[in-house]
């Protein structure tokens, strides 16, 4: 069986240049219509699905992203493994900007997003104690250490609703529970879950949140994120031939074998 990876990039990550781009696809899900087109290429014999979370452009914001229909249409394409890259602040001093984080945990502060699969009449519990998929965890840290990436091996990180930045207190707040900050992580991990797909979030660290008394400023932003992008693409480079080396994970326990 071929093996199918699926890309979903955030801001930064807007093209598919690192691999040979054979077709785009249109696809209509139950969800409505996902971001843009999928991306059909090929790298090292993989089979590679690209999709811009945000649309052509970045049209699409954090709380408008039909996350429901992205995942859909990744499952419905064969794809078994998403490595999902996504721009965020940092909530700790240790977490440096133009640093990679290999996310592990994430909180959830968003409002008012499609969260499930299953919004009846069939109605599934679904366990994400641990929400990333650990084996391609490992694989990722595993190359990050390999090709000398600064990096940390894992983080907690709080997905807020968008498009507005926190407020100093909101900031000080989630200081204490998480390392980092961003907008699409959620419910894009959990629903890759309630399908049985390998998920990893690659965050890409390009700021310090406001609570070091410093504004986000967008231009720094924008700046940090095009000199990451060269990494997340090495990064994505010296992973992709290996997943093949994937072990056996519990991912493809979905919520249906928790359906009521």
């Amino acid at each position: 069986m071929t093996l199918k990876i699926g890309i979903i990039g955030g801001s930064g990550i807007a093209d598919a240049g690192f691999f040979t781009e054979i077709d785009k696809i249109n696809l209509d899900t139950p969800y409505g219509k996902p971001s843009g087109s999928f991306i059909k290429g090929e790298y090292e014999g993989v089979e590679i699905y690209f999709l811009n979370r945000h649309g052509a452009g970045h049209t699409i914001p954090p709380h408008k992203v039909n996350y429901r229909a992205n995942i859909w249409g990744m499952k419905e394409l064969g794809v078994s493994i998403l490595l999902c890259p996504s721009a965020v602040g940092s909530l700790k001093e240790e977490y440096e900007p133009a640093q990679i984080c290999i996310t592990d945990q994430f909180i959830d502060f968003t409002r008012g997003r499609d969260l499930t699969f299953f919004d009846g009449p069939k109605v599934a519990h679904l366990s994400i104690a641990d929400p990333m998929c650990g084996s391609l965890r490992k694989l990722l840290i595993d190359e990050c250490e390999k090709q000398s990436l600064a990096h940390h091996k894992k983080g907690t990180y709080v997905t807020i609703a968008g498009p507005r930045f926190s407020t100093k207190a909101e900031s000080h707040m989630f200081r204490n529970f998480a390392d980092i900050i961003g907008m699409t992580l959620v419910p894009e991990c959990q629903l890759a879950r309630e399908l049985g797909l390998c998920y990893a979030n690659i965050a890409m660290i390009t700021d310090y949140d406001v609570w070091k008394d410093k504004p986000v400023n967008i231009e720094e932003v924008i700046k940090t994120m095009k000199n990451n992008v060269g990494k997340i693409q090495s990064l994505l480079q010296g992973v992709i031939p290996r997943l093949a080396e994937l072990d056996n994970c519990n991912c493809k326990a979905t919520a249906l074998d928790s359906e009521m």
